[in-house]
């Protein structure tokens, strides 16, 4: 990753970041996230969101009774929530490289949210130094819970931009994005550095690295794509709304929909003892 240009996409979409999750697209993730997240937390204590951008996930964490730090690589992100929080939202604001949690001694967090940085880390060696801080910072039987991308939202992203759908006519930067997951924009202070996952990898992934997978989901469910007709209807129907919503939590596993959506959220549990797959 070069968080510099990661950096500059964030200070350059700041305000954008801030209403993300009010857009319809937005609001379908949230929703699912809170609801997909929630019955694994357990009873309130020290939580992390590490890159946390804005804190909309803090607020969440804060009203239900975590005592929450949130973290970020974007000083321009922080710069927000520290002006636009709740007074006590949050423990402390932190600048911080996923791949750097020394500020935090082993097992401090008993949840840590990491609903970003991931899907930035565009080699092998960064996302499992990332994995290992993660699991260093969360007490034994701590959950994580954390965003991902598949590598096929890259694909439509560019389709759907007139002035970024010019890369493509480059084969090398399909066949990168495609076989290797790994999306560098040319465009400047665009979105940039993604690395999209393949669904099946996900979970031995973060299972060699101390975890025990509780879940992995859609956080659009099988509406990726369509999120401006659910909204429409939660305005026009509640009770249409709320039905399918249900269901959208109860299928968001199914395999059927983890490849096409727009993003993954993984769950896991923090082994006792980190070499053992059954602890």
């Amino acid at each position: 990753m070069d968080p510099s240009a990661v950096q500059a996409y964030y200070a350059a979409k700041s305000q954008h970041e801030r209403d993300r999750l009010l857009s319809a697209e937005g609001l379908l993730e949230r929703v699912l996230t809170t609801r997909l997240l929630e019955p694994h937390l357990g009873a309130p204590g020290r939580a992390l969101d590490l890159g946390g951008g804005t804190g909309p996930y803090s607020v969440w964490l804060a009203e239900l009774g975590w005592d929450v730090t949130l973290a970020d690589l974007s000083p321009e992100l922080l710069a927000i929530a520290e002006s636009s929080l709740p007074a006590g939202t949050v423990r402390e604001v932190v600048q911080i490289d996923a791949r750097d949690l020394s500020r935090w001694g082993d097992a401090t967090f008993d949840s840590v949210l990491s609903l970003g940085p991931m899907y930035h880390l565009t080699t092998a060696p960064d996302r499992a130094l990332a994995a290992r801080e993660l699991a260093r910072v969360t007490r034994p039987g701590g959950r994580v819970a954390v965003a991902l991308m598949p590598r096929y939202v890259s694909v439509r992203r560019l389709l759907s931009l007139p002035d970024e759908r010019w890369q493509l006519a480059d084969p090398a930067v399909l066949d990168r994005l495609l076989d290797d997951g790994v999306f560098e924009n040319a465009v400047p202070d665009r979105f940039t550095h993604v690395y999209g996952v393949e669904p099946r990898d996900v979970a031995p992934f973060f299972e060699s690295h101390g975890f025990s997978t509780v879940t992995l989901a859609s956080t659009h469910g099988f509406l990726t794509g369509v999120e401006d007709g659910l909204e429409e209807l939660r305005l026009e129907d509640p009770a249409a709304y709320t039905r399918l919503l249900d269901r959208l939590v109860a299928t968001a596993s199914d395999p059927g929909v983890l490849a096409t959506a727009g993003h993954l959220l993984y769950v896991g549990r923090r082994r006792q003892d980190p070499t053992s797959p059954d602890s």
